[in-house]
């Protein structure tokens, strides 16, 4: 589909590839893990179907007053890790997050299963972590069932992650095991369910997951867009009916997405493969970019 012009009219995307030694406040990177999901995916085409989706979208929050991103934020994108998977892409990918940690206030990378939330996380130097999230990703061996326990066990010296430091918002009925449950409380992991997220509120919740993680200076922000609604994502191959609506999956992210200790975040679990025929999932995915983007803008 060719989208009309209008000068007037910025469209999102299409930010200019990053330079080596160049300062920006966000930095773009694909990440498209997929090799090891415990469930048929094609999320390593979706790093590109982001991309081609974000100009569907301006740049503008409406404010008042009216604020275009592209002239608050310099913005660049540095392309994909090729063949992020396996021990070689694992380090591959978290050497490319490291250098571009270095130059950029936060850097967003596109999945992806969620098996990238591992190099993306010790990339970045991450001390904290806040997963949005249905399922805990507590599982044993090497999938993307399973980051968030690498990240506490499997981590080199110095680049785990405290458990007790590590914040699970919107983990539902019916999408896990008792026996992973277990496994949270026994390692002190804060779990906010998706029924406690309703009941106290979004700006609530997300304070107390910032004053958790946020014991240090760098937290990951883990935005696995299965914890959304699966009408609104059915190219999630694990989201379930009555997970997150819309608005409150893009009020989370912008909500934590304002707090600078965020050093890097990533967006998984989106199958571009599988979705509607209307795109609805990878366009929720673009937004929640922007979502990142906006929440930078406001520190």
């Amino acid at each position: 589909m060719t989208l009309p012009h209008d000068e007037r009219w910025p469209r999102a995307g299409s930010w200019p590839a990053r330079t080596a030694g160049e300062r920006t406040d966000a930095v773009l990177l694909g990440v498209p893990t997929w090799r090891t999901s415990i469930s048929a995916t094609g999320a390593h085409a979706t790093p590109a179907a982001i991309r081609d989706a974000l100009p569907r979208y301006s740049t503008t929050l409406m404010g008042p007053p009216a604020v275009d991103l592209n002239e608050v934020l310099r913005i660049a994108d540095a392309g994909d890790v090729h063949e992020p998977d396996g021990d070689e892409g694992t380090e591959r990918a978290v050497q490319r997050v490291r250098e571009l940690a270095e130059e950029a206030r936060l850097v967003i990378a596109l999945g992806g299963d969620n098996s990238l939330t591992y190099p993306v996380a010790r990339g970045a130097g991450a001390d904290g972590l806040i997963t949005i999230d249905a399922h805990f990703d507590l599982r044993d061996g090497v999938s993307n069932g399973s980051p968030v326990r690498r990240l506490v066990q499997d981590a080199p010296d110095g680049e785990r992650i405290d458990p007790q430091r590590i914040v699970q918002i919107g983990i539902a009925d019916f999408a896990n095991s008792a026996a992973y449950a277990r496994r949270a409380a026994d390692w002190g992991v804060r779990v906010i369910t998706l029924d406690e997220v309703r009941r106290r509120g979004i700006a609530e919740v997300a304070a107390e997951a910032l004053r958790v993680a946020g014991v240090g200076s760098r937290i990951h922000l883990d935005i696995d867009v299965d914890a959304a609604d699966r009408a609104a994502v059915p190219g999630c191959p694990a989201s379930v009916p009555g997970g997150f609506a819309a608005w409150e999956l893009r009020a989370l992210v912008r909500a934590l997405a304002a707090d600078a200790r965020i050093v890097s975040a990533d967006i998984a679990e989106v199958d571009a493969t599988a979705d509607a025929e209307d795109g609805r999932t990878v366009r929720l995915a673009a937004l929640c970019v922007l979502e990142l983007l906006a929440g930078l803008s406001a520190r």
